[in-house]
């Protein structure tokens, strides 16, 4: 099993949901922070939904008030192999951030 630490950044640049994070099928995510920034000068509505084979959900909901941040995991998130993530806000150009997380891949092992 190999382990790939890796950073990613994202901007919603629209208010239908965005596909931010995609797992392929050989291997796991451990996501350990989400950050969530908000430029506008105006509160925004966000939510944030992991997508399964089961269906999807939303496992963070915030209004973040105007220039400020946050962060949408407070311990740990996994995503097995083909989840991801879709990420919305009610205002369009204002949402941007970093999602921080560890790659585990079976590309390489044997059995």
């Amino acid at each position: 099993m190999t382990i790939e630490y890796k950073s990613d950044i994202y901007r919603l640049n629209t208010t239908n949901l965005t596909t931010t994070l995609t797992v392929n099928a050989t291997t796991r995510f451990i996501v350990k922070e989400i950050s969530i920034a908000n430029i506008h000068n105006n509160t925004v509505d966000c939510n944030f939904y992991l997508n399964t084979t089961n269906g999807s959900a939303i496992f963070y909901h915030t209004e973040i008030a105007a220039d400020t941040h946050d962060n949408a995991v407070h311990n740990t998130l996994v995503l097995e192999e083909n989840d991801y993530l879709t990420f919305q806000a009610n205002t369009s150009n204002v949402i941007s951030g970093q999602i921080s997380y560890a790659v585990l891949s079976r590309k390489n092992q044997n059995g």
